[in-house]
C-alpha cells in the first residue's frame, strides 16, 4: 500500500481554521498524512515574504495546537524541521521526519550536518529528498531512511522527470504542476508519494505553483490505491 502524504507546507498562513480545513479534505482524500515545515528567521531572512513564512513554520508556540487539530481529526501530521533546534518541540508530537533536498545532499557525499545528525538521533523513520540517486550514500542500507526522488524546481515539468532510476528509491515527492507526474511515480511501484495541497489554486499561497487542489489529489489517490 502506498502511504500518501499532504504537503501543507506554507499554504496555510498561519490561519487555524485553514489548516483544519486542510487537515480534513486531506483525509476525505485517502490521504495517510500531512507535513508542515518548521524553519526560523535565519532561513527567511533573504526571501520577500519572510514575514508570511514565519506564520506558517510549526514553532514552539504553534506546535501543541496543530497536534490538538491532528488528533480531533485523526490525521498524523509530521514535519519538516530546517535548524537543529526545531527538532526538541517536534519530537513528542511526530512519528517520522522529513529532510528537504537541500539539507539532505551532504549525505549523497557521505557527510553530515548538525541537522541531520539530530534527525538521525530521534531514531524515527526519515523521509529524504533528493534528486540523484542515494546508492552511493553509507545510509543507502539504512531501514529507517527512506529516500523520495524529488526534482528542485518550484514547479518543474513533466519533461524534467527522469524515472529512470526510480527503483533506487522508496518514495516520490512532487514539484511537478502535472497531476499524471504523481500516477506516473506511483506506476513504478514506489512506496511513498508526496504531494503538495491547497485549498484554492486561484489565491496567492506561497506553494501554489506546486499545489493541488483536493479534487485533483482525490481523483490521483482514487487512481494510486485502486
Amino acid at each position: 500500500m502506498v502511504f500518501i502524504v499532504a504537503e501543507i507546507g506554507i499554504n496555510w498562513d498561519g490561519d487555524f481554521e485553514l489548516v483544519k480545513d486542510l487537515m480534513k479534505n486531506a483525509k476525505k482524500a485517502g490521504f495517510d498524512a500531512v507535513k508542515f515545515q518548521a524553519f526560523d528567521k535565519n532561513i527567511t531572512k533573504n526571501h520577500p515574504e519572510s514575514n508570511r513564512l514565519l506564520k506558517s513554520s510549526i514553532s514552539k508556540s504553534n506546535v501543541n495546537k496543530i497536534d490538538k487539530i491532528s488528533r480531533e481529526i485523526d490525521i498524523e501530521w509530521f514535519c519538516t524541521p530546517m535548524y537543529p533546534d526545531a527538532v526538541n518541540f517536534l519530537e513528542p508530537f511526530v512519528q517520522r521526519y522529513k529532510i528537504r533536498e537541500l539539507d539532505g545532499r551532504p549525505l549523497l557525499e557521505n557527510n553530515s550536518t548538525s541537522l541531520i545528525e539530530k534527525v538521525l538521533d530521534t531514531g524515527k523513520e526519515v523521509f529524504v529528498s533528493s534528486n540523484r540517486s542515494p546508492k552511493h550514500s553509507k545510509l543507502y542500507t539504512n531501514k529507517k531512511i527512506k529516500w523520495l526522488y524529488c526534482v528542485p524546481k518550484y514547479p518543474c515539468s513533466i519533461n524534467d522527470l527522469d524515472f529512470s532510476s526510480i527503483d533506487d528509491f522508496q518514495g516520490y515527492s512532487n514539484h511537478c504542476n502535472d497531476i499524471s507526474a504523481v500516477i506516473q511515480a506511483a506506476s513504478c511501484g514506489i512506496e511513498i508519494i508526496e504531494i503538495h495541497v491547497t485549498v484554492d489554486k486561484s489565491k496567492n499561497y506561497i506553494d501554489n505553483p506546486v499545489s493541488f487542489n483536493f479534487e485533483e489529489c482525490s481523483f490521483a489517490i482514487n487512481k494510486i490505491k485502486k
